[in-house]
């Protein structure tokens, strides 16, 4: 899988931020996930809820955004056996699966 977040602004001026996760072999689209805020435990959450119904991925390819280098989200993959595969900073195409 690939996640990352997807960045919008509603006619209000209200800027929306869109959890965006990727199956990078089927590109099935497991998550959508349109929130005013995010945080690493919402992460968490939103993948536990998607991971219940789809199973857990081996790994999860995402860039160093303070959502996914949370503790939460860490001990979480850890547990569940999920390799989080982190992105070199500044190196967008190294998750072009998901990149804007």
């Amino acid at each position: 899988w690939a996640m990352d977040f997807v960045h919008d602004q509603l006619a209000t001026g209200k800027k929306l931020r869109v959890l965006t996760v990727v199956d990078t072999f089927s590109r099935y689209v497991p998550v959508l996930d349109p929130r005013h805020s995010y945080r690493g435990e919402d992460v968490v959450q939103t993948l536990e809820r998607v991971c219940q119904k789809a199973g857990y991925p081996k790994t999860i390819r995402v860039d160093q955004g303070t959502e996914f280098v949370s503790r939460d989200l860490d001990l979480r993959a850890y547990s569940k056996g999920v390799t989080l595969d982190f992105s070199r900073p500044g190196k967008p195409t190294d998750n072009a699966f998901i990149e804007a």
